[in-house]
């Protein structure tokens, strides 16, 4: 399973600091087999040494260096040792208003890099009241412009009207959506909408989910941990 904490526009670099500092000790207990990664915000960004998790970008512009102002290329993630990123999440396809084109053009670059890029994908409410074929209509229509068959990445479900809402998609739901998923693209598919300790274990036994992207339940290290413990 894998297990990825984003932060979004939260924690500190102290508090990311101190919460990687209770994390670290408690990986021991989790399944060997298990990878955890975390996305603090960027100004968080640091060289965490540890084989139990990994740090990575909750975005970056596609570019080494240059005159963009406020955002951070390939030069400054370097300098921490970031190779892994989030590409599509909807909070930025929705509120920053990346288009697809924008979307893909970011996947190229960072696949181009060698990054490890955690694909985000998903439907509004109202895709979702049209049934499964429209769902899927749509989520295949964000794979638009992007390589599939790029072996270092991971797809990240989240039907956005359970981001943040303590709403979460049924089992039913979410078995129908990654089976459809899976005959389109075989890749590590997680799951993610208001994933929290009392639906990880539910979550995890559902066929073709291959962890979790978690988004509230991750802002305590505690709360985290019994995702990754459960």
């Amino acid at each position: 399973m894998i297990y990825a904490a984003n932060f979004k526009t939260n924690h500190t670099r102290q508090s990311t600091r101190e919460y990687l500092g209770k994390l670290q000790p408690q990986l021991s207990k989790k399944n060997p087999n298990d990878k955890v990664y975390i996305f603090p915000p960027l100004t968080a960004l640091d060289d965490y040494e540890s084989a139990d998790f990994r740090v990575g970008a909750q975005n970056a512009y596609p570019v080494e260096n240059g005159a963009f102002t406020g955002e951070v290329g390939v030069e400054q993630l370097t300098e921490f040792n970031i190779n892994t990123i989030l590409i599509g999440h909807s909070e930025r396809r929705d509120i920053i208003g990346e288009s697809q084109e924008d979307v893909a053009k970011k996947f190229a670059f960072f696949k181009e890099q060698g990054f490890e890029i955690i694909y985000c994908i998903g439907e509004s409410l109202e895709v979702r009241e049209e049934g499964i074929e429209a769902v899927m209509t749509h989520l295949v229509s964000q794979f638009e412009g992007i390589d599939t068959s790029y072996d270092n990445f991971v797809v990240a479900y989240e039907p956005i009207w359970a981001i943040g809402t303590g709403r979460t998609a049924s089992v039913d739901e979410i078995t129908e959506t990654h089976n459809a998923l899976k005959k389109v693209v075989d890749k590590p598919l997680l799951y993610g909408g208001s994933v929290k300790g009392a639906n990880i274990k539910e979550i995890a036994h559902v066929e073709n989910v291959d962890g979790v992207l978690v988004g509230g339940a991750s802002l305590k290290t505690e709360t985290f941990l019994e995702l990754v413990l459960h």
